[in-house]
């Protein structure tokens, strides 16, 4: 199947990575990510079985990449912690050239308004459930084949991002500005937003942004496969584009490079429309 390959290939990139780090210098963290990485390889023999054993196992032989999404990004601050280097200067330098001056440190301070503030961290606090709502709710509705190619498209996207986050580490404007405190900041979600980071963020991982990328790919696919969701999802993801900039959470150049992934990751799976119905189609016809 062609999700167990995408997780095959990311297995044997990372540990190729953890491979070259622990042979590079004092890396303690190694053997036991490259054990946990390794066992993520071995889901991929499960898989197949477990899609076999009825629903439950269709369910999670299908879902297990996805399900293990946070345990996987957490492990990418972990290697990027440890290796202590960052790239944020030449973001930094990207930044100024783009848009002329650091967005992510001025917009907040320069509009402090709290009720765009307000929605700006409903948008970014709603990010889990974008991800996750768009194939779960594909796969409820009998549309199982979009729902695959959802969760294929998503793995694609976030593969991509954490090999970025780990070869080409970036802190970002929360790590290396000082925080924003004004009435902007000071609205429940903002102060629930900056909570929620304070108890685990991966250090790192903020070029491209994971978080606009997944987002609107999930959005996208999400419409492909039943356009009410997709529309549904939209308002949240676009306003998830702005947040992570307004909410100094990612650099302007982070969110644009997220959008650009997207629209790649879109455009190749476009090329292939998966055929699915919903369960409810298949119900027995009346006895004549």
């Amino acid at each position: 199947m062609a999700l167990d390959r995408v997780v095959l290939g990311y297995v044997v990139v990372v540990e190729a990575i953890l491979l070259y780090l622990g042979l590079d210098g004092d890396a303690p963290y190694w053997p036991s990510l490259a054990i946990a990485h390794a066992l993520l390889g071995a889901c991929v023999w499960i898989a197949p079985r477990a899609r076999r054993a009825g629903a439950v196992g269709q369910f999670l032989g299908t879902f297990y990449a996805l399900l293990l999404l946070p345990a996987l990004y957490s492990a990418v601050g972990v290697i990027n912690l440890h290796e202590a280097r960052t790239y944020d200067h030449l973001v930094l330098r990207f930044e100024d050239m783009v848009f002329g001056s650091q967005v992510s440190y001025r917009w907040i301070r320069d509009f402090p308004n709290p009720v765009f503030s307000w929605v700006m961290h409903v948008c970014y606090m709603a990010y889990a459930g974008i991800l996750y709502s768009a194939p779960l709710a594909l796969w409820l509705s009998g549309r199982r084949e979009h729902a695959r190619q959802a969760i294929h498209a998503l793995l694609v996207t976030f593969f991509i991002c954490y090999v970025t986050f780990v070869l080409f580490p970036v802190v970002g404007p929360r790590y290396l500005f000082e925080l924003a405190h004004n009435a902007a900041t000071d609205v429940g979600p903002a102060r629930f937003t900056q909570w929620v980071l304070d108890q685990g963020d991966a250090w790192g991982t903020a070029f491209p942004s994971s978080h606009v990328a997944g987002a609107l790919v999930a959005t996208g696919m999400a419409y492909r496969g039943w356009r009410r969701l997709g529309l549904v999802l939209a308002p949240f993801s676009a306003g998830l584009v702005l947040a992570v900039v307004y909410g100094q959470f990612h650099y302007g150049v982070d969110a644009l490079l997220g959008v650009v992934l997207a629209g790649v990751i879109l455009a190749a799976f476009s090329i292939r429309e998966p055929t699915s119905v919903p369960v409810a189609a298949f119900r027995a016809p009346d006895p004549a």
